[in-house]
This record gives C-alpha cells, structure tokens and sequence, in this order.
C-alpha cells in the first residue's frame, strides 16, 4: 500500500502516478483532437488557430513540475493521515460504499466551490503577476496546459488534498477517483475544442455544467468564467463572460447554418 512506503518512495510514486495519468489522458487528447480529426473537428474549435510547438513544450515543463509538486503533498497527507491528524481512512469497510461514493460527490463539489474562489483571488492584479501568470501564457491552450502552473499555483492547487482529508472522511482510493474526474475535466476544458452538442447545451446541463468554451474564454480574456465543472458560482456571482452564450452557441451549430 502507498501509504506503508518510506517518505522518498511515497514521493516518488505519487508522482509518477500523476505523470502517467497525465500524460496518458493528454495524449489520448492530443491525437484525437490535433492528429486523427484535426480537419474534420476545426469548426469546433474554439480559437481557430493551432498553437506552436513552443507553447507546447512550456505546458508541458510547467504540467511536469506541478506533477511532482502534487507528489509532494499527496505524499505530506498521507503521512499526515497514518500519524491520525486527518479524518482520511484506509480500510474500506470502515465506511461503507455508500460513504465511499459520496464522499467522492462531496469532494467534487468542495473542489468546485475551492477553485471558484482561489482562481478569482489568484487574478488579483498582485497575486497574479507571481502566481497565475504562467498559466495563462497559454491564449490558446492545448491539453498539455491543464497542469501548466507555477509552483506556487501547483500549491493552492494541491491544497484541495489535504483539505478534504481534514474536512470528512474519505479513502485515498476515493480521492483517486476524484483525481481522475477533475484531471478529465481540465483536459477536455483546455484541449481546445467544444465537445458538447447543441442540444444538450440547450438543456438544463447548459445551466449546471461548465463547457471548454467556457475555459477557453477565460484564456482569451482572463477576468471572467472562473469556474472550474459547474457554472452556478460564474452565474450566481455574475462573472460569466456576456458573450459566452452567444460564442457557445456559435461553435455548436450545425455546419453551414448561421445563428439567429
């Protein structure tokens, strides 16, 4: 088990665990998206231009560093959790798999409500010079930009591990699956390309749910749609772009029609 590990071994796992899961859901990504259908996908993209290589590679060294700096903290929490200062768990039946499920919903939503609000503070002027500058260097990001952080933004953004240890019980298999919904999530929301099809837009999803044309907006102008999987904080606290709607709607449309 991870958590029986000496301090450098546990480290070294982790991290490596989030490489590989990384850079296995990014490639899955990149080949689809920029390889296989990169003709018959452009209209959905949603910035119609493709970024250069050198863009590529600074995602890419940025993703790498933020892995081991995740490592890091995952690898603190744990050893945190066996000396019995967090209410993570390591026996699966000492909750039940009811717990098990929620406590995967409750961190979901934890972790939407935490990045909401880091990310606006992270876009005050003097946080984010030294903070959230790098990631958005990326105007036009690919899948390799999801963890494209400075070390000190990888911080706040691990910081959601040790949160929910201390908040409510939770498994680290639990928080694995987590992991890997919000790892998804990133990827979809920085590959470049509108995934979702009208309809669904239209229904109540288009209310609850954020969009990649959601993040990538953000990309191209940075003070507005904050929110990371649901878009209820951007429309409670009024911090949608105004013409999110309108650009959704564009790149969802079939092709040849126009919007009226």
């Amino acid at each position: 088990m991870l958590s029986q590990l000496n301090t450098f071994d546990l480290w070294l796992s982790l991290s490596l665990l989030q490489i590989g899961r990384y850079a296995f859901m990014a490639l899955i990504a990149w080949l689809l998206a920029y390889r296989l259908f990169r003709s018959r996908w452009f209209h959905r993209k949603i910035i119609q231009a493709w970024p250069g290589w050198r863009d590529i590679s600074r995602e890419m060294r940025y993703s790498l560093s933020s892995a081991i700096i995740f490592g890091c903290v995952g690898t603190l929490t744990l050893k945190a959790a066996k000396l019995g200062w967090t209410q993570m768990y390591f026996d699966f039946d000492t909750h039940g798999p009811w717990w098990f499920a929620l406590s995967i919903l409750l961190t979901i939503l934890l972790h939407d409500a935490y990045f909401y609000w880091t990310h606006r503070w992270m876009h005050q002027p003097k946080v984010f010079r030294w903070m959230h500058r790098v990631h958005h260097q990326s105007h036009n990001p690919t899948p390799w930009a999801s963890f494209a952080f400075s070390p000190w933004e990888a911080l706040v953004q691990a910081g959601i591990f040790p949160l929910t240890a201390l908040l409510f019980p939770i498994h680290p298999v639990a928080f694995g699956a987590f992991m890997s919904w919000q790892l998804l999530n990133n990827i979809l929301g920085h590959t470049g390309f509108e995934i979702y099809p009208a309809w669904l837009i239209r229904s109540p999803f288009g209310l609850i749910f954020n969009t990649p044309t959601n993040h990538v907006m953000h990309h191209e102008k940075p003070n507005g749609n904050y929110g990371i999987y649901f878009n209820w904080w951007d429309r409670l606290m009024g911090t949608n772009h105004v013409d999110y709607e309108d650009r959704l709607a564009e790149l969802t449309r079939p092709v040849g029609k126009t919007v009226r």
